[in-house]
């Protein structure tokens, strides 16, 4: 598949893993790590590809260009920003932006959301299955500056940047590509195809 002209791909792969109870970024995920397979999902759709660890971050080498988070305990909003800018000083407009823990990603979930997104002009498009996927979405790479804003103003969360600008949302039935990995739990469904 060729690479869509203007979009970007932004993995945020700093996350405190909690849940889970070890970086998901470098979990093994088929003969691979969530990151590189994240990382070759993204890029048949997407140029250039970041990633968005934390400071310290260990991460296997990567064809990506790897950022790093200034401070912990931000959560995705920071990162995010962080991508977004780095998105437009590469002169692109629009960027996919993903969590690391999204093993099923497909491309064809990446083109659902562009098209519209494109021909809309929104600042973020999300997909919307039962609930919004904030870290899965198209999001304009103008918006570096807004989520500088609302990170001064003591904002976290990707909810107060898409409820501050234009978002439209995609309905669409339930996605296997949308399956977040949280747990050990999630993990073993995942490894064992038992997500449906």
């Amino acid at each position: 598949m060729t690479t869509t002209t203007g979009l970007a791909a932004i993995i945020l792969a700093g996350g405190a893993s909690r849940r889970m109870g070890r970086d998901k970024a470098t979990l093994p995920y088929e003969g691979t790590t969530f990151v590189e397979h994240m990382v070759s999902i993204v890029r048949r759709r997407c140029a250039p590809v970041f990633v968005v660890a934390a400071p310290g971050q260990a991460l296997p080498e990567l064809d990506a260009e790897v950022l790093r988070d200034e401070a912990r305990g931000y959560g995705p909003l920071l990162a995010t920003g962080r991508g977004l800018r780095a998105a437009a000083e590469a002169g692109v407009e629009l960027a996919f932006v993903s969590a690391v823990d999204l093993p099923l990603l497909t491309g064809e979930l990446i083109d659902q959301l562009v098209t519209p997104a494109v021909a809309l002009g929104a600042d973020i498009v999300l997909p919307w299955d039962g609930r919004t996927h904030y870290l899965a979405g198209i999001y304009r790479t103008s918006l570096a500056d807004r989520v500088d804003e609302l990170v001064a103003a003591g904002e976290r969360s990707m909810r107060a940047l898409a409820n501050s600008v234009d978002t439209q949302r995609v309905v669409m039935p339930r996605q296997r590509a949308l399956t977040n990995v949280n747990t050990p739990a999630d993990l073993a469904a995942v490894n064992s195809r038992q997500i449906a």
